[in-house]
Order: C-alpha cells, then structure tokens, then sequence
C-alpha cells in the first residue's frame, strides 16, 4: 500500500498515516448546520475532504466518511451563549425549526452533487441521536468532569490538564481576561455546555427528556457520540475547517478525554478559509456567493471546484470572480485536450503512462499536493513523446481523484448557434492558414462561450463542453 504522510493539526507536523485496520480509513468529516444556505466558503471544505477520500480511494484504501447534519444545539455564538440558531432561523422564514433542517439539508445535498463531492457514508443528524449523546454526556459525568448551572450541564476543563494544547491556547491569559458576566456561574471561561436546559417559561420546538431535566444537547457533544458510533474509538481522521481548531475540535477532545481518557482521532486535519479580498468570507467583508448564485451568473459549480483543485487545502483560496474566470477557462482548456484526445482515432486502447502516475502518486500522496498534483496533470497533457492513446488514458485515470468529468462523454446532440458556427469555421481556417495566434484566440472565445473543438485531419466538430453533473 502507498505510503502517505497528512499534516495532523495536534502534532503540527506531517506524519505517516498508519491505519487502525489494514487497508481501511475512517474518516468524520464536521458537517453543515443547516439553518441556512451553504455558501462557498462552506463548500470548499467538503470539496477539499471529498479529494483527500478520493486520493485515499485512488491509493487502494476502503474508506468510510461520516458528515454530520447539526439541526440542533449550534448557538449564534459557536459557544455557549445566544439562541440556538436553527431556532433563530426558523423565526426568521416562518416555518418550524424541523422544515428549516430539512430544506437546507437537501440543499446541501444538491451542492454536493452540483460539486461532484461524493455523498459520504454515512449522514447522521443530531436530532436523530440524542440518546447517543444523553448517554455519552452520563458517562463523562460519571467520571468526574461535569457540573450543574442553572441553564445546563458543563464540562469542567479545569479537569483536564492539556485542555489548551490542541490549539495552543493561553489558558492563563483566558482566565485573566474572562468576561465572567457573560455566564457568572462558569468555573472557568473555557467551560462549555454538553446540555442546556429549556428556558422555563418558553417552550422550544426541538428539546428531549433527559436525567438533568428537558432541553437539548450542546453543539459539541453530537460528533464525539456520532463519530464514535459510526466509525472506531479511536478512529483514523477527523477533518474541519481551521475556525474548529479552537473552540469546537478543543472541546471534542476534551469529551474523549473526558469520557475514555484519550483522543478520538489520530489525526485532525483542517482547512484553511477561503478569502474574499483578503478577509475570510462572511457577511461583513461580503462574496457569500452560494453555488447557485454562480449559476445565475453563468459560472459552472465545476469550474469551483477546480479552482479549489489549484490550491493546498492548508493554504485555501483567495476568491474573486475573476479567479473563477480564471479557473472556467482552465477548466476548459482541460476538456479541450480530452476532447481532441478522445476525437483522434489513434486515441484507442491507451495505457496509462507510469512516470506521469508515478509523479502524481507523489504528489497526492504527500499531504494532498494538488496544485503539484495539476501540474503532472497539465505537463503529461503536453508531454508528445508519451502517445495520445496513453494521454488521454492517464488523465481519465487522474479524474478518479480530480473528478471533474473528464472522461465522461457527456455530449448531446444540440443545435449550434449561427454565430457558434461561425467562429468554429474562423478557427478552422486560421489554423490552416496557420495563423496560430488568431487560431488560440478565437478558441479561446469558443470556450468561454461553453464550446470545445475536436480536431481531426478531415476537419472539426464543435462540441458543447460538458456541465458539472
């Protein structure tokens, strides 16, 4: 099996994944809360795991991944403090908390199809496991690291010693600079809730029974019992976006600590924020563009995805809408080359080209490289020593991991517009003439009309490029 080495976020370097069980991965993956749209900028995160599964998938390994679905327990503050905000969302659009969850989970869903990131394994939601995290919550209170407030059951992390080492925190100077008002009845700033308890004079529409009272899970508590339930104790990688480093990830490690005195994971992987003109995306510095805004606005959900392919996931991507130009453009270019390749009649019975495999084996294997990874892809497509059969070959063998259709001849018979026409036609004679330069150029404008071009020595045919599935 391929060695791979992945950054784990606890250790802070690169390390050998070692597989709990030969040849198999588990994965949990921190997934939506679904009170609203997805925008981008959540997005990108499940298109950076979905390659790392798929490069694991590639590399021979059997891999489950399990997303969660927060419908309950995500307060507005990501801690302890404000409304719960699928609550807050469901007052917002007039309908029950329940439709809220469901509405924005099948739009999660179709974002997911639309980026051709693979429906995980298994897609828990928290509502559907509250007796997990009750009985979790028990076990955790049993060995000593809970108390009791008036609005809920808190984790002391006092009692646990390297509370702050995950995420290097400075517990001292958190103590020092507490705003205790906040909730006077916290021991310690960093202590968090694993249940609150249900105002008593209103009655919220998702809460449960439990021994402590009626109410509703904290938003941490659902993936340390749904990981574990789905997958190992411990099991091999636990991914999310660096914003969990601190506060959520923090205390999911607190609760394996608390409740079987060890991590959950091996590994912790996270990715870094996509930006919009230097700032992480959010309301404030604006480009909360969903992938449906993009589609309105004439870009293809793929062409995204490859421009979250041109960057490391722990370096993220700075978004703009002339970036993603910029990336539809190379995202065609791409499809250009497969559909010459493949249109070519000597294209048949290829093999693929082991040094380019090789090259990217290396590439995706150390730490997820994919900006090294798309530059094998781009020098094999212009390697003329390796044969078109083996080109065309190499680069569907590479879209198991990229998977941006590549190899799926999608095409239909379609009418071609007049002015389609006529650009194909200047193309076509510009290369006879040889005038290369006019030739790329009017290709270019092709292609960014959503058209490609299939060479042979009789002629061309144009073809309509292919839209993300």
């Amino acid at each position: 099996m391929q060695k791979v080495t992945l950054y784990n976020t606890a250790t802070r370097k690169k390390e050998e994944l070692k597989p709990i069980n030969a040849g198999k991965i588990g994965i949990y993956s921190c997934g939506p809360t679904v009170y609203s749209s997805p925008h981008i900028g959540n997005m990108y995160s499940y298109i950076c795991w979905d390659v790392l599964v798929r490069t694991l998938e590639y590399l021979g390994y059997e891999v489950k991944q399990v997303v969660n679905i927060t419908d309950v327990g995500h307060l507005v503050a990501d801690s302890d403090s404000g409304e719960d905000k699928m609550e807050t969302g469901s007052r917002k659009e007039g309908i029950s908390a329940w439709d809220l969850a469901k509405k924005y989970e099948l739009e999660f869903m179709e974002n997911l199809k639309k980026l051709n990131i693979q429906v995980p394994w298994k897609l828990p939601r928290a509502t559907d496991h509250i007796e997990e995290q009750i009985k979790l919550i028990q076990l955790i209170e049993t060995n000593g690291f809970t108390y009791r407030t008036s609005d809920g059951i808190y984790f002391d992390t006092a009692k646990f010693p390297g509370y702050g080492d995950f995420a290097g925190l400075d517990l001292t100077k958190m103590r020092e600079g507490a705003r205790v008002e906040v909730n006077e009845e916290k021991k310690n700033p960093t202590d968090f809730a694993l249940w609150k308890f249900s105002p008593e004079n209103e009655k919220r529409q998702m809460e449960w029974d439990s021994p402590w009272g009626r109410g509703f899970p904290g938003w941490h508590i659902e993936c340390t019992a749904m990981s574990v339930k789905y997958l190992e104790n411990p099991f091999d990688i636990h991914t999310g976006g660096e914003d969990h480093i601190a506060i959520h990830h923090t205390n999911e490690i607190a609760q394996g600590y608390g409740a079987w005195g060890k991590q959950t994971a091996n590994i912790w992987m996270h990715n870094a924020f996509i930006t919009f003109d230097g700032a992480k995306i959010s309301k404030s510095t604006g480009g909360l563009y969903s992938v449906f805004d993009l589609e309105k606005m004439g870009y293809e959900p793929l062409a995204y995805r490859y421009m979250a392919l041109s960057s490391h996931y722990r370096k993220g991507i700075s978004f703009s809408l002339d970036n993603l130009k910029t990336a539809e453009t190379a995202l065609n270019k791409l499809r250009g080359y497969w559909f010459s390749l493949r249109e070519d009649q000597a294209s048949r019975g290829g093999k693929i080209d082991e040094k380019y495999r090789n090259d990217f084996v290396a590439a995706i294997s150390n730490d997820i490289a994919m900006p090294e990874a798309m530059a094998v892809v781009w020098t094999m497509l212009r390697d003329e020593t390796v044969s078109k059969p083996d080109r065309l070959a190499t680069l569907i063998d590479f879209d198991r991991v990229l998977k941006l259709d590549l190899g799926v001849d999608s095409r239909e018979k379609v009418e071609i517009p007049e002015e389609i026409r006529k650009l194909g036609e200047e193309r076509w004679r510009a290369k006879q003439a040889k005038d290369w330069s006019l030739a790329d150029r009017l290709r270019v404008q092709l292609e960014e009309a959503g058209w490609g071009t299939a060479d042979s020595a009789g002629g061309f045919k144009l073809v309509k490029l292919p839209k993300g599935n």
